[in-house]
């Protein structure tokens, strides 16, 4: 009976013992490879080289002026009911979870498209409620179709309706990476606050 009981016990070590070799095992698998949420670029977009206006009215270009190591860029518009505040939302959420290292190495840039209504001083009241630090940039529709088109961001051009009004701020819902002026990856419209912020630390962290 003593014996039966202590090739048990020997059984039972071995098992838990094996047991926690594995865990340990699949827990060093794991840590190589980081999960990337967004959609990578193999052909990044190169940013056009088109003056938009920032909100303290100075000269931004998507393409020149993107001096972070990498730019969050999103074209929407201030009276956007649904996916545009869902975005900035989940950006800013971001943002505050990265640490400050991180942090200070990225911008966020928002392009209105709908200019007609979103002013200079509109646009930074409305940017100020997400965060102080993002960037706006208005200019005429037209410069911002110009500078949507080779990021293969939609801008409606704003022609008239049947019922005389103008359809205004439709546009791309995507989020675009820039990196030296061409986008290296994008999110769509779904993409969660903690999927932004491990993307965008997998970005920055890459050699």
């Amino acid at each position: 009976m003593g014996e039966c009981v202590r090739r048990g016990s020997r059984t039972l070590v071995r098992l838990v013992l094996a047991a926690t070799l594995g865990l340990l095992l699949v827990g060093c698998g794991s840590g190589g490879s980081e999960k990337f949420s967004g959609t990578r670029l193999d052909n990044p977009y190169t940013a056009a080289d088109i003056a938009l206006v920032d909100t303290d009215g100075a000269s931004y270009s998507l393409a020149t002026d993107t001096d972070k190591q990498l730019t969050l860029v999103f074209f929407g518009y201030t009276h956007c009911p649904d996916y545009c505040p869902m975005v900035m939302n989940n950006i800013a959420a971001a943002m505050n979870r990265l640490d400050d290292a991180d942090r200070k190495r990225v911008d966020v840039v928002f392009v209105t498209t709908d200019p007609s209504r979103d002013t200079k001083g509109k646009l930074r009241s409305y940017l100020d409620n997400y965060n102080s630090g993002f960037i706006g940039l208005t200019g005429d529709l037209k410069s911002i179709i110009q500078a949507g088109d080779p990021l293969h961001i939609y801008v409606n051009d704003g022609k008239k309706l049947p019922s005389g009004g103008r359809d205004l701020g439709g546009h791309t819902t995507v989020t675009l990476a820039l990196e030296d002026g061409k986008a290296v990856a994008l999110w769509n419209q779904e993409t969660s606050n903690t999927e932004f912020a491990a993307d965008i630390h997998t970005l920055l962290t890459e050699d």
